[in-house]
Parts: structure tokens; sequence; C-alpha cells
């Protein structure tokens, strides 16, 4: 009874699988929905720390809300907030020890996790915190080890337990490691075993060494020392010691067969835990080193996970399993016998998922649901469960849970049931915990593929069409094409269970829109995805085998057609393996091209052409031979494209592919693709676009209702290929207009017409037969009908009878056979303009200052205008001047002011003037009527320079100025001003002296002026407005009887032309010249209208060649000359140029004469300054050549004779009598040497690198006299006898009666 009851709980547990499978899915990619716990990282289980770093044990988890977190210690809670050592990361249930404050040992213990939130609670695995140890190995001195050679030997390694186990090597002093082989090994436990030893293996360096991985520290054992003797050896040893008795017996160690060293015994047992390593070991000793092998006992090994280690002397096999229990055998075998050992192994296993772990369960209100616990293990585990952390023995019932073993099964779940649910499996080798969460929930579907989606295929593979739902309860799928009219179901598509569409061969026709329905109770959602069956991928052109010379260049082509959505990469290989770093190998877009080829190149070459979808691969093998001598390379142009193929047929668009030609040693660098239209244009080939040379096929977009023919050209270095021959001709077939004309506009010619115009269609982009246009308008303030007419192939319609200047909205529509273009766009324009009828009202000017006036008016409104306001225009003009000597004026100047303005400034009026003005508006058409005429009177000015200043009767001490009144008056003159000041030599101005002048004197006589000096004279004139620009000019004062001709003469001009004289034909008068330092000064008076003034001069005589030359003045009175010649005569005029067709206007020629020398200089001779020189200069002779009498009365050395002691040989100086000491040759009176001497206290000279000597710089070294009795041997340095005979011969005072002389010599 008991055993069917749990033969019914099992097969309701899988009814219920199958009904709950659908609904795990995971919850974190739905937003909005709460969830229980779920632990998503955390520490291992046997969490190994390192005492160096701060602990770190991690506990992540999910769930809505976010969970909060705490932790127990060693079964009890541990709280955080009490150790200020440990800290849990913010949002995490992360713990942080801070161990620089306590040992991290302090911290060691068994830690648990608990996250949880209002919907349940999930606990983590125990985690068992330990420290890393690596403790010291003892220091204790090994005795040396003395063996006799050809017995086994054992050297133990031992190492201190560590966490984790060490790793054992054995190494020598310079840390390289001890070779191993058959005979001798290391096991597995670290000791060193030698099956026999020899001689060679004496060393004092056998070193254990242990590495502890954790910490990354490795530990020494002390050093081993093993002396292996032969007999001989060891009994002499031994007899020096033990009064010569021998130890050893005379025999040698004989050869024996095989024992065991390790495993002691016929036989032993090793147990292994399911899923780990299995390590069997056997190490023989013997003689000769025996060979050991293995075996199991009614079965063999598994091949994959079996293998020998440490010369067959270990088994090991990796994850392990129950297959792998039984008995081994290992044999140790040599030529005198064998031994043999058998090992029982048993596995054990602690718990291990068989299913799985239990898995999430989502379930609906009233819904069913199963958690499967099931799990395995050797012995056979327990299993206990726990609910939200708590035993669930200790938990709130609950009529829908039901526990069977390893099963929980749920019948008709409620809302509020939701909980996290814990299993845990152990037995005596481990335990397994796992947390699984029921959250009870009412959902309508969503599907969880994302929208608009699109899968891309090859053509005949299969697709997977996604459809990832979630809903409580389960939604039901179901799968349309492009609409909801059928269900996608039986052949080609498959319904997976969790919602996935396949076709199992996709073909073109499958590609499309695909619409996704989830259904359940609660609602429906609706998701459309897209697949897109794409063309293979494949090598059209495939690399050739090449035979190629050695230091030749060679090429591999590999040419693909593909998908034109898709871009394939390429990659090459050779013989299976990446190409060499070698930059003569060049990967082009579709070639490889290798360049001086060696004998290494050849080999296997392969290249690959994949896209995203697929790839194709192709290979050829290249052959290097030698050289041999080959014609020269010929470059052509390439062979024309063939086998043109148009595929992918559309309305609108079509795929053309083609096959390159033969490139003649040149590669294609593009192909170019032209069409024919034999509808419209036959005979005429157009460009219709380009592709690189790389490919072979084009997508090219296709007008309606054109029968197309194409070719396409390759182009290389050299040049075009022929055309292809032409491809098939493809027509395509008639449509409505894509598109309306363009730069549509309105317009009038006339002020009672509107004329619409726009740019046509061309043949190409009519679509169809019978193209015309369907023009509209209509007048846009009324917003009426729009009137419409149908126009023939024409670019323009004229609409008659319209009013002036109105606005209109346009339109125009293209239309053909088959139908009409798209709505087109509204265009604005104007009906024709005509004059304006009213002209601008209270028109006002206001005087800002003496030349500037500005001009108000009221714009005129725009229906007055009739047309596109251009802007205003003041017409204005001088009606006379306000003074009565100024001339008449009427010419009129217009100034326009662009736009809508109601102001404008007038510049550059006439002071002291009658203006009149009037305003007009002026639009397209042209001017509208004036404005009343008005006037305005413009203020005094400033005036302008005077017209002329000349210098007359110029005497010892005074002079006559004579002027002429200013052009431009601008005003009354009420004065004048003259200034002048005397300038030197150097151009340096004197103090400035001013005189006012009454308004009716042109002339003035200046008295009591300084004789031969030059003056600068400045005179302006003055209205009541203030003074205006001054004109120069500069004289001379005749010198005295003595010295009578002038520095500067004064050039003679013309009679003085009185102020008032009636105007002559020319408009210059009074032409006057002034000769100064800096050149000739021109002054005159001008009263034309021309601006454009300038003066001509040319050497008087001068031959008929040359020309007049030219200096323009830029609109002043005067002008100075410069660069002139002295001593030459020159005629100067004065020009006024009008316009092109005017005549010149020339003044009388005026001749001006540049004295030959510079007058003004004065003998240097006479001047004080030069004799006050001379005198000092005398004075200071006169003083030095007191002094130099002086010093050589005194006895005084100089430099020379200084010299001339240092080197003397001291056994020939004079003693001195005070304290017999030798001492220099001088007077007593000064010891001193001269300033700039060197002495050093040992009485000889040191010669520095100032020192120069007349030997380095000449030939000869014999010390001589000078001519003016000086020595000059002093130099020569050759001998110290020549130096003491020189320098005795020197040792005379010079004669003052040289010295003068050389000094004279000098000055």
């Amino acid at each position: 009874m008991m055993e069917r009851r749990r033969m019914d709980a099992v097969l309701l547990v899988v009814f219920l699988g199958h009904l709950t499978t659908a609904l795990e899915v995971p919850l974190d990619l739905l937003e909005g929905l709460s969830q229980p716990p779920t632990i998503t990282h955390q520490s291992p289980k046997d969490y190994i720390i390192d005492p160096r770093e701060n602990i770190i044990i991690h506990c992540e988890a999910k769930g809505k809300p976010h969970p909060s977190f705490s932790w127990t210690r060693n079964g009890t809670h541990f709280d955080i907030d009490q150790d200020p050592n440990v800290h849990m990361r913010p949002h995490s249930g992360t713990l942080v020890v801070d161990i620089s404050r306590e040992k991290a040992e302090h911290f060691e213990g068994i830690y648990q996790c608990t996250a949880r939130n209002k919907h349940g609670t999930a606990v983590s695995n125990n985690i068992v915190v330990r420290q890393s140890r690596s403790p010291l190995w003892s220091k204790d001195k090994i005795k040396p080890i003395v063996v006799q050679e050809g017995v086994s030997l054992i050297l133990p390694c031992r190492p201190p337990a560590g966490l984790p186990p060490p790793i054992i090597f054995w190494m020598d002093n310079n840390f390289q490691r001890l070779p191993q082989s058959s005979r001798v090994s290391q096991a597995l436990n670290g000791d060193l075993y030698f099956s026999n030893v020899l001689r060679e293996d004496s060393r004092n360096d056998y070193i254990c060494y242990a590495r502890f991985p954790h910490t990354q520290t490795i530990q020494q054992k002390q050093p081993i020392t093993v002396k292996v003797l032969n007999l001989d050896a060891i009994n002499d040893t031994m007899a020096a010691l033990y009064n010569d008795t021998d130890l050893f017996s005379d025999d040698p160690v004989e050869e024996r067969k095989p024992t065991f060293l390790i495993p002691s015994g016929p036989s032993s047992s090793k147990m292994v835990l399911r899923g780990h390593v299995l390590e069997l070991e056997c190490i023989a000793e013997g003689l000769p080193t025996p060979e050991i092998s293995w075996t199991k006992v009614s079965s063999d090994f598994p091949a994959q996970r079996t293998s020998t280690l440490h010369y067959q002397k270990t088994l090991r096999i990796v994850n392990v399993s129950e297959s792998d229990e039984g008995d081994y055998h290992c044999t140790a075998r040599n030529q005198f016998g064998s031994a043999h050992h058998t090992i029982r192994v048993t596995v054990k296993a602690a718990p291990y998922w068989i299913s799985g772990a239990p898995r999430n369960l989502v379930l609906a209100p009233g819904e069913n649901g199963v958690l499967t616990c099931r799990a395995s293990g050797t012995p056979k585990p327990s299993i206990t469960w726990a609910m939200n952390g708590i035993p669930i023995e200790n938990s709130p019932k609950d009529l829908s849970r039901k526990v069977e073993d390893d099963t929980i099964i749920f019948t008709d779940v409620q809302t509020g049931s939701s909980a996290v649910y814990q299993c845990n499996i152990s037995n005596d080798y481990g335990y397994l915990l796992a947390n699984a969460f029921v959250n009870v929930l009412s959902e309508p579907p969503r599907v969880l593929t994302p929208a608009n989606k699109v899968y891309q295929v090859i053509k005949n593979h299969q697709a997977l069409i996604d459809c990832a739902s979630f809903g409580s309860p389960i939604p039901k799928i179901k799968w349309f094409k492009d609409s909801r009219s059928s269900i996608l179901v039986g052949e080609p598509y498959i319904l997976h269970d969790n919602g996935t569409l396949e076709i199992h061969i996709a073909q073109a026709q499958n590609s499309g829109k695909y619409i996704c329905v989830a259904q359940n109770v609660l609602g429906i959602y609706e998701n459309h995805v897209y697949l897109e069956v794409k063309e293979p991928t494949r090598i059209l052109k495939q690399p050739e085998y090449k035979v190629i010379q050695r230091g030749r260049t060679v090429m591999f082509e590999c040419k693909v057609k593909h998908d034109p959505s898709l871009f394939p990469t390429m990659t090459w290989l050779k013989d299976d393996g990446e190409l060499p770093d070698d930059e003569r190998f060049t990967v082009g877009s579709d070639s490889l091209t290798i360049t001086d080829v060696t004998e290494n190149d050849a080999g296997v070459y392969t290249c690959i052409r994949n896209t995203s979808l697929d790839v194709d691969t192709a290979s050829a093998e290249l052959t290097v031979v030698e050289a041999t001598p080959t014609p020269a390379i010929v470059y052509e142009r390439p062979d024309p494209p063939s086998d043109l193929e148009l595929t992918d047929k559309k309305q609108r668009s079509v795929q053309l592919t083609w096959t390159p030609g033969d490139e003649h040693n040149s590669p294609i660098q593009k192909f170019l693709i032209q069409y024919e239209d034999l509808l419209h244009h036959r005979g005429h080939w157009h460009n219709l676009t380009e592709v690189p040379g790389t490919k072979t096929t084009a997508h090219l977009k296709l007008s309606p209702y054109v029968h197309y023919s194409f070719r396409v050209l390759a182009l290389n270095t050299v040049g075009f290929s022929h055309p292809s021959l032409p491809s098939k001709i493809y027509r395509t077939d008639p449509a409505a207009p894509d598109e309306n004309p363009t730069g549509v506009q309105g317009f009038g010619t006339e002020h009672d017409n509107l004329v619409i115009s726009w740019k046509p269609l061309s043949g190409l982009q009519s679509n169809g037969p019978r193209l015309h246009y369907r023009v509209m308008w209509r007048q846009k303030a009324v917003d009426g009908e729009w009137t419409t007419v149908t126009v023939a192939n024409n670019s323009k319609f004229v609409v008659s009878g319209t009013p002036t200047f109105v606005p209109y909205e346009l339109k125009v529509q293209a239309v053909n056979d088959h139908g009409v273009g798209p709505e087109p766009a509204i265009f604005h324009g104007y009906s024709g303009e005509d004059l304006p009828v009213a002209a601008p009202e209270n028109v006002q000017a206001v005087v800002l200052n003496s030349t500037l006036a500005e001009v108000h008016w009221d714009p005129v409104p725009q229906k007055l205008i009739r047309g596109y306001l251009k802007g205003y225009k003041v017409y204005y003009w001088k009606e006379r001047s306000l003074h009565k000597h100024n001339p008449h004026h009427v010419e009129k100047q217009i100034l326009s002011f662009s736009g809508n303005h109601s102001h404008g400034m007038l510049p550059g009026l006439h002071p002291f003037s009658l203006y009149s003005f009037n305003v007009r508006v002026y639009n397209g058409k042209g001017e509208g009527p004036p404005s009343p005429t008005q006037q305005f009177e413009m203020p005094e000015g400033v005036p302008g320079a005077p017209t002329s200043l000349t210098v007359t009767n110029p005497n010892l001490d005074s002079l006559t100025l004579e002027w002429s009144p200013p052009h431009d008056r601008n005003g009354h003159i009420t004065g004048y001003t003259l200034k002048y000041q005397p300038v030197n030599n150097s151009n340096e101005l004197g103090p400035v002296e001013e005189l006012a002048l009454p308004a009716n004197e042109t002339s003035v006589t200046l008295l009591n002026l300084k004789y031969s000096t030059r003056y600068r004279f400045y005179l302006n004139a003055k209205t009541v407005r203030g003074a205006g620009p001054a004109i120069s000019q500069e004289a001379v004062t005749i010198m005295d009887e003595g010295n009578t001709q002038t520095s500067h003469p004064i050039a003679q001009s013309p009679s003085h032309r009185p102020p008032h004289k009636v105007q002559p034909e020319s408009p210059f008068g009074n032409v006057s010249s002034s000769v100064g330092e800096d050149g000739a000064l021109i002054s005159w008076e001008y009263w034309g209208p021309e601006k454009n003034i300038y003066v001509e001069y040319i050497v008087e005589n001068s031959e008929g060649e040359e020309e007049w030359q030219k200096e323009f003045v830029n609109g002043s009175r005067n002008v100075m000359l410069k660069g002139l010649k002295g001593g030459l005569s020159y005629r100067v005029r004065l020009v006024a140029k009008g316009h092109h067709d005017q005549p010149l206007h020339h003044s009388e020629e005026l001749l001006v004469t540049v004295p030959a020398v510079a007058s003004r200089q004065v003998d240097i001779a006479t001047q004080g300054w030069f004799i006050g020189l001379m005198c000092a200069i005398a004075l200071l002779i006169l003083i030095l050549l007191i002094i130099c009498f002086i010093q050589r009365n005194k006895g005084g050395k100089y430099p020379v004779k200084e010299k001339e002691d240092a080197h003397t040989d001291p056994e020939f100086q004079p003693m001195k009598e005070d304290d017999c000491t030798f001492g220099e040759y001088s007077d007593n009176e000064d010891h001193k040497p001269l300033k700039g001497s060197r002495t050093p206290s040992n009485g000889t000279v040191k010669r520095d690198d100032s020192d120069d000597s007349l030997v380095d710089y000449g030939e000869g070294g014999d010390g001589q006299f000078n001519e003016d009795g000086s020595f000059i041997g002093q130099y020569s340095g050759k001998s110290a006898s020549r130096d003491i005979a020189e320098g005795h011969e020197s040792s005379e005072a010079p004669s003052p009666i040289n010295a003068m002389n050389s000094l004279n010599s000098f000055v």
C-alpha cells in the first residue's frame, strides 16, 4: 500500500512537471514584477584567505524589492555594527574586514549570509573562512648520508603542514631542478627515491623546496649531503677511524630483483571522491633499475581520462566516476625478476545533482507546480527542506504544499503564498544547498523577444525565429506571416514548445514579416519580427596553382559573389596558419600579393571569405623555382568584362553581375557601368554608377518606363577597357510620376499678368508616356478655389488680367497616362509690378553739423508702392554758397537707401551752403513721384587752407609773406593766424612766434629776424567755427655783407596774383615755389570741379625721350617735391584730370632752380666749439708728457722692466742689505709691482694664458732693441742665460726724448 502511494506521487510529479516547464523564465528581464530574493554570487564553501590582505566575503543577491542582508558566524547572529573592523558594502551583503588592527586568524569561522525581502528569504552556503598558513622548516642541521654504491636510498622532505598543502620540488644551490629519471624520482609525498645509487649521485646540495601557492611564498629545507662510495673507498675510510677494521664485507652490492619501496606489502587500498583526481603510486628498488607497468582487473583504463607520470610510477585518472572502482595492479620488473602490488580503489561521492538544482517557479493563482531537489551521492545523502531559511516542519502549515522526500508538490496555489525554499542534501563527504522560489503572480502575456528584430539567414539553411514569452498563466503562442490571415502550421514550419518558429530550409519567399501572438486568460500580446533570406557567399574566381620564380611577384585572386546587403571580409592563411609577419605580403580587397618571393614562401594558401552569416574558402599551392631571365612586363588596358547577368529583378532595381577580363599585369581600379535608354535615347550611353575594382556585382536603381541595356568598362593604370557586350534588355513598367517639377516661381512681366515657371522633368523622370503638367493658382489673401489648367510639356504658363502686385499661391503637378505625381508643394509669388503712385510725406531735414544732414520721411503704404519695395532715393543738390565769392553749383546727387527706411544721412555737404532735396520711393518697376522740394542751410565750418603762401623781399633781418584766401572759405573769414619758428642745421625747431592778422590782410612784413637763419611759417584762416588747416613755407634771411650769399636761395616766383583777380581760363592760380633743404615746395590755388590733381616736373632743356615725373597731391593745395638734383633747373606745372573723355587742364609752367652746393654749410675752422676742443686735446698731451718725464727720473718700473726682472736668475740678483736676501733689481723707494703686473711670492714670474710671445707669432726669438730704444727681447723666451744677459743690457732707463717721440708718433 505504501509502495502504491509512492508510485502515485511520482506520477503526479511527472505530470505537474510538464505543466510548469514553460514558466521557468529569467524574471530579471521583466520590470515592475515582484520577485523573492535570489543569491547571485557568494564566496566558495572552503574560503582560504591571505593574512596580508583585507578579508572580503562575497554575498550578492537580487529581488524586487531589493533584499536586505544579515550574517551568522559559527551559527549565531553576527552583529556587524558592533565590530569596527567589519563593514558591509552598500546595496550588497558583501563583508569587508579590515585586518590592519586585528589579526586575520581572529576572523576565522563559519559564515552564512541571509538575503530577505517581503516575498521570502534566501540563504548562502556555509562559508568556512580559514587563514592561509606557510610555516617555517626547522633549522636543524642534517647529518651527511654515506651509502654504498648500488643500494636504494630515500631522501625525506617532510614539509611543515600548510594551508593549503604546499607544492614540493627538489633543487640544488643554483636553483636548478635536480634531474629525475626512472631511477630517481619524487614521490607524491615529496620524498626523493633512488632505486639504486651511483657515484655521480654524490653531492652536498639536495634541497627540498615547498611553495605555498596561496601566499606565493617558498620555504627551503636544510641541504642534504649524500656521499656514494664503492666498497674499497668505504673500507679505507672506516679503517682509518676504527683501527683498520673492515666494516663492510669484501663483496660488492649484488644485482637483484625489484622490491617495492612504496607502497609496502602485497596490497593496499585507496579511497577517492567522485569528480576528483585519482593518483596511484608504485616506486620499486632493484639493480638494474626496474620498469613499472599498470593494469586494472576486469576492465581497461578510461583512455580520455588516464595518464602516467614520473616515468610510469604514477597512474593518474581525472574526473573519477563510480566506474573507476576496482583493483589496480602495478608491476616492477627487471632482468632478475618482478614484484607485484594490488591497490583496491573505492569511490565515494559527495552529493551531486542528477537533473540540476531546483528551478524557480512562477505560478498563477489556482495552478499546480513542483519543486524537485534530486541528487545522489555515496553513501546516499539525506535531504532536508526549509522555507525562508526555517526548517519546513517549523514553518506555517500550507494545505497547498506537500513534501514528498526530494519533491515539494504545490496544488491550487493562492496569492500570498510566494516564498523561497531551501533544499539541503548532505552525506559524510559534503553537502549541496540550493534556493528556489515559488512566485505566485497574475500577469498578462508579454513577449520578451525585442520588437521588430531582424533575423538573417542564408538561403537553404535553417531559420529559427524566437518568441520568448512570459505570462501567468502560461501564454499560448501562435505565428502568422505578413498578416493574421492564417496560422503557420505544418510544412515548412515547426513550432517548438518555447515559442520558437523553425523553418528547416529557408528560401527567398520565406522572407518577410512574422507576427508572434502570445495569449492567456488575462490578455493577448503581439510582436512583429522580420526574416531576411540572403544569397550565399561564393568565391567566383578562386586562387590558382602558381609556379613562380624566386625574386618575382605573385598574386592570388579571390573574388567573391555575395548578397548585396552583406559585406564579406577576407582572411588568408598559409599552410593553415597565419601569414608571415612580413611586409612583402600585401592583402588587397580581393587578392594576396607576395613580392620578392623566396623558397620559404612555398606552400598552400587559403582564402577565407566570410560574412556575418556564412563563409566560403578556396586554396591554391605556390611552388617557387629558380629565377631565369624573363622579358620585361608589358602593361596593357584590361580586357572588357564578360558574362553580364541580371538577377534579383524588381520594378525599381536590378542586380548586375559580370566576370572581369584579363588585367594585363595592371590591377583593375574600378568598373564603370553605363546604360542605354532604348525607348527615349537610343544610341546614347549614359554613366550610371561606378564600383571598386574588387567588386563584380552592383545593385542598380532604376526608373519606370525605361528600356535598359547595360554595359561595363574596366579601368586600370593604363586606361579604360573596351565596353563589354550589352546586357539583355530590361524593361521597367510605366508608373505615375514620383516627383513634381522643382523651381516653381511666380512673377509678373506686366502690371496685369502672372508668369508661373518651373523646371520640367527629364525623360527619365517622366515614368510614363504623355507627360504634362497641372498648373494651379489662387490669390493668397482671398483663399478661394484653385484655378487649374493642364499644360503640355512646357516650362511656364502666363496668367493674364491679374490685379497689380497681388500675392498668389502656386502648385505644379506632374501627370502622365498612368497617374498623377505626389501632392505638390505650395509656392508663393506675386503678379506684375507698376510704378508707385505716392510720394513720401512729412519730409524734413535736420542739420547735424557743417557737413552732415539727416533727412526724415514717413514710409509710403505698401498698397501705394504697387510692387516689391526696393528702397528710397534722396535727390539733393547745392543751390548756391552763402558766401559771395564762391561759384554757383546745380549738380544733383542721389543717395539710395535700400529697404524700408524712414530716414537717411547726407554726408560730405559743403559748409555755409544752401541745399535743396526731395525723396522718392522705388520698386522693381521704377521710381514714384518726388516729394515736394525742400531746402536747408548748412552752417559755417572751418575754412580750408590758404590758397598760397609766398615769401618776398628777403633782407638781413626781415622778409615779407604774401598769401591768398582759402578757396573753400566755408563761412566768413574772421582773421588769420601766422606762426613761425627758426630751424637749425639739424632740423631742430626753435621757439614759436604767433601773430593774429585781420581778415582783410593778404600780406605781412616780419621785422627783427635773425640774419642768415632759416624760418618755417604756418598760416591758417579762421571762421566763427574755428581755425582751418595751415599752409606752411620755409625761407632764409640774407646773410650780412661779409657773406652776401644766402644759404638757401629763394627761387624767383612770378609776380604775385592779386587776391581778387578775375578767374582765368585755367582753373589754377597763384602758382608759386620755394626751395628749401627738404626740396621744392609748390603752392597754388584751384577752383575747378576735377578731383584728380597732380604736379608734373621735368629737367629744363631735357631731350625729347625723357618723360614728365608725376607727384599726386591728394586734395591739398601744396606739395613738396623731393629728390631734385642740385645745380639743375626744373619745369613744373599742375594738371587737373577729369573723366576719360574730358581734356586735361594745365597751369602755367614754373621754373624752379636748385642750387649746386648747399651754401648753408659753414667753415668748421671758424666755429668756437672746434677751437675749444683742439685746446683741450693740446692741454691733455702736455700733462701726459710731464707725468712720463717724472716717472723716468724716479726710476719707476714699467711692465717690461718687471718682466725682465722676474726672469732674471736669482743668483745674479742683488742682495738686500737688511735681510741678506735677494731682491728685485729696483730702487728702494718702490718695491710694489705696477698695476697689472703679476709677481708671485716665490720671486718667479708665472706665465699665464694672457702672456704673449713674439716667438709664438713670428720667426726668430733673439732679444734686440727697437728703433725707439725699447727692449723687446723679453718676449722671446729662448733661455735663461739670454734673458739674464739681455735683461742687464736693458736695465738703463729709456731716454725721455725717445718717450716723447713715441708719444708724438702715437698722436
